[in-house]
């Protein structure tokens, strides 16, 4: 098929396809993606523009794993599959049902939490000298109810074929806060640490409805965060495109990258933001 529209910044390339992603990964050379960064329809009756998003959830599973599938093929052999996917607090099973069918291809190799909303008081912070009290941060979505919490966090499942894919963790690291650590610690030979596998991502603010034309997005730091992690990518691909985080990521940090979507409307939103 005949991409949709492909787009250069330096040299590197952005080739957006509408089309199904199955049928687009199964048209990509072998082994020929360093990373898949996506978020899947969750299946929790989002309401998509081309897509029904209240499958059965044995007939959601199949699909995942055909989709799944597709990125392993497509994928080299050291590639990285980052797969962010969420519950809802009724259904708490959703990621890890995924999670469960991406068992039979792939090995976890990293469970990552994405944290979007935390409160720490300054009591349990202790004597951090760049806190000077209680701390709330982060999108906060209120859940009306007296038998869930809300749900502040979502998983990025990091897949890969044989659990071993090197990684540069400290291209997304943070300074130590004791800077006695450095060079005292046989590891710690600069100011920079491992992140560790929880992320706090915040959105941007969103005022109206209108400026965010699709229902689920993720902020573009996720996947940059991902794809500098992964460290040595030269093509990054996103089955589920929608309106282009990772390709703004791509863009960013200058790798090339191939999306598919169905629905014209993203596709075209995606586009005009890269552009």
């Amino acid at each position: 098929m005949e991409p949709y529209r492909v787009l250069r910044h330096g040299r590197s390339t952005a080739t957006f396809y509408l089309q199904d992603c199955i049928a687009g990964l199964d048209g990509l050379p072998a082994k020929s993606v360093d990373a898949v960064v996506t978020s899947p329809p969750y299946n929790i009756g989002i309401g998509y523009n081309s897509y029904s998003d209240a499958m059965p959830r044995e007939s959601y599973l199949e699909w995942m794993e055909r989709v799944g599938v597709s990125v392993k093929r497509a994928l080299a052999d050291d590639g990285s599959f980052f797969l962010n996917i969420g519950n809802r607090p009724k259904d708490q099973w959703v990621a890890w049902d995924v999670a469960s069918v991406m068992r039979r291809h792939f090995v976890l190799q990293n469970a990552i939490a994405w944290v979007k909303s935390i409160a720490i008081p300054k009591e349990d912070a202790g004597n951090y000298p760049n806190i000077a009290g209680d701390i709330a941060v982060g999108h906060f979505k209120p859940v009306v109810s007296k038998r869930f919490l809300n749900d502040c966090y979502e998983y990025i499942f990091h897949f890969t074929k044989a659990g071993d894919a090197q990684l540069d963790k400290l291209a997304v690291g943070i300074p130590y806060q004791d800077k006695t650590n450095i060079g005292r610690w046989k590891g710690a030979k600069q100011d920079r640490r491992d992140r560790g596998n929880t992320w706090f991502i915040p959105y941007e603010t969103i005022q109206n409805k209108e400026d965010r034309p699709h229902p689920a997005t993720f902020p573009v730091k996720l996947p940059e965060m991902c794809i500098k992690m992964h460290g040595h990518a030269k093509l990054v691909a996103d089955p589920f495109t929608g309106i282009g985080s990772t390709a703004l990521a791509t863009k960013k940090l200058g790798v090339s990258f191939v999306g598919f979507e169905i629905d014209r409307q993203y596709l075209d939103e995606a586009i005009a933001r890269l552009s």
